[in-house]
């Protein structure tokens, strides 16, 4: 009987657990949305609220503790200086567990975890990318049509490396 034992073992020992609850919340502080398995996301959930309330207290000895389990110092700066203030009014409840649906290979099934709020920050970084795809296609038909009005080729390491 599992009487009074909380959490979920992961298949893994214990240090192990840690490293991976530990790299998984530092993950989800930096990029506001991951995608793990529902299981591991529900494991992190603890941890997650606990930063989140050590970030909304925000005086040095939280800071330290947080530090303490956080794996940068740029996660602890994004948690103190942004994530935290978000839910200053609210008292719990910071995560949001999105079902996937299953993976291929071994049938696990995935979620994204993410904080709320956590939509305008996701889709800023889309439209970031897209910007940025965009100026590289541009730069690449104008490198093409500049390489094509003169007839030649454009060049290759290959041919690089036999002028050298």
């Amino acid at each position: 009987m599992r009487h009074r034992v909380a959490g979920w073992k992961l298949g893994r020992n214990t240090s192990h657990r840690r490293a991976l609850l530990r790299n998984l919340v530092t993950s989800l502080i930096m990029e506001e949305r991951i995608e793990t398995s529902v299981v591991k996301a529900k494991a992190m959930r603890p941890h997650v609220e606990r930063m989140i309330t050590l970030g909304k207290r925000g005086d040095v000895s939280a800071r330290r503790l947080a530090a303490a389990y956080l794996m940068t110092r740029e996660s602890v700066e994004q948690l103190f200086d942004k994530v935290a203030p978000r839910f200053g009014d609210r008292e719990g409840g910071y995560l949001r567990i999105i079902r996937k649906g299953h993976q291929r290979g071994d049938g696990a099934e995935k979620a994204f975890i993410e904080l709320l709020g956590a939509e305008k920050v996701v889709e800023a970084k889309r439209e970031k990318r897209a910007e940025a795809r965009a100026k590289r296609v541009e730069e690449a038909k104008k490198a093409m049509e500049e390489t094509g009005e003169r007839g030649e080729a454009p060049p290759t390491e290959a041919s690089d490396e036999k002028e050298k």
